[in-house]
């Protein structure tokens, strides 16, 4: 990106993104699960979002939208005063701000008893201050892919390659640079993003049997059952909210302990941290805010303030929102492209090279 501050790099931006907003991301999962479970005996407030994540699978529609509610000069602070060199610069911040992400799924069937064969379609959608950055899609035997490579550029702090800067040989690419919806057959995408077919455990590459899966909801839920507290706030108009609270290091690092007797029942490359890893994680209390409207799980929040170095009093909330998904059919008139054509068809690439980033 340009215009970055002496001493900050683009890998130390990165790793300032990565380390907070994987840590909340693990925090979310980790107590929705525990309250979903229905082992959750400290308080009745844990039962009722057990209820609005049982209700959540009975859905035949639901989309997720993630974003920071925060301004770019407190995402700026992300690294707090201990090491300045880790601050995010501005140009990313302001990007970071502006950044929203929605996830939509529809099915024949209520989710929770759905299979890959009941999806109608799922999404993908990236937006920033300039509209939609990127858009994927899923429908039938397709995945489709739209970009605006101008607004993508302007976003990451550096331009993006133009239609007119494409050789005679990439012609298919020109439609992917102007903008225009793209479509790949998904198998054939699958199997260029993995030529040598990979190794399998537990049913397949990203599969996790019945058996194991009840294992680890069991192994989540025996530690934090033990280790957070719910607690009710008082709303209006059918509004209510349920805190969990719990010390993030000892939260991972338990529920860690108990999975790693699963490590070879996990899908390839899903490696649990080491001893080593855990004694980074912030040993700090932190809290998750369950929305609840009529029963229903509305919105999930959490301060990521609470994991950064950010200066004392500073408000960096990640916000989770549900609601019916939006449109997720096959867009009209894509332009099919063969599977080595397709932006990020390489292993490891698809979601980094489709955005312009590179390899993840």
């Amino acid at each position: 990106m340009t215009g970055r501050p002496p001493g900050v790099t683009e890998e130390t931006t990165i790793t300032a993104i990565r380390k907070t907003v994987t840590a909340a991301g693990c925090t979310v999962a980790l107590l929705t699960t525990a309250a979903a479970c229905g082992t959750v005996e400290n308080l009745t407030a844990g039962q009722k979002v057990d209820r609005a994540v049982d209700r959540l699978g009975e859905q035949k529609s639901l989309s997720f939208g993630l974003d920071l509610d925060a301004d770019a000069h407190t995402i700026s602070a992300l690294g707090g005063d201990a090491d300045p060199d880790e601050a995010l610069p501005p140009e990313a911040a302001k990007a970071l701000s502006a950044l929203h992400v929605d996830v939509s799924v529809k099915s024949k069937k209520p989710l929770a008893d759905s299979g890959e064969k009941d999806l109608l379609g799922t999404s993908l959608k990236v937006s920033g201050a300039d509209g939609v950055l990127a858009e994927f899609r899923v429908v039938g035997d397709f995945t489709y892919y739209r970009a605006d490579m101008k607004a993508l550029g302007r976003t990451m702090g550096f331009p993006m390659p133009s239609a007119d800067d494409l050789p005679p040989s990439e012609k298919e690419m020109k439609k992917v640079l102007q903008g225009d919806w793209v479509k790949i057959d998904t198998k054939a995408l699958e199997d260029a993003q993995n030529p040598a077919g990979g190794s399998k455990r537990a049913g397949g590459a990203g599969d996790i049997d019945a058996k194991t899966q009840k294992k680890i909801l069991n192994a989540v839920a025996t530690v934090i059952g033990r280790k957070v507290t719910f607690r009710t706030k008082d709303g209006a108009d059918g509004v209510e909210h349920v805190v969990a609270t719990g010390n993030f290091r000892a939260l991972v690092t338990g529920v860690i302990a108990k999975l790693r007797p699963l490590q070879d029942n996990l899908p390839a490359g899903m490696e649990l941290p080491t001893a080593k890893d855990l004694k980074g994680a912030p040993d700090k209390k932190v809290s998750v805010d369950f929305t609840l409207k009529n029963g229903d799980l509305r919105q999930i929040r959490i301060d990521l303030a609470a994991l950064a170095d950010a200066p004392k009093g500073s408000k960096l909330p990640l916000v989770l929102k549900l609601a019916e998904a939006g449109d997720v059919s096959a867009p009209k008139g894509a332009t099919e492209l063969p599977a080595d054509k397709f932006p990020g068809a390489g292993p490891g690439t698809l979601g980094g090279g489709m955005l312009g980033g590179g390899e993840l």
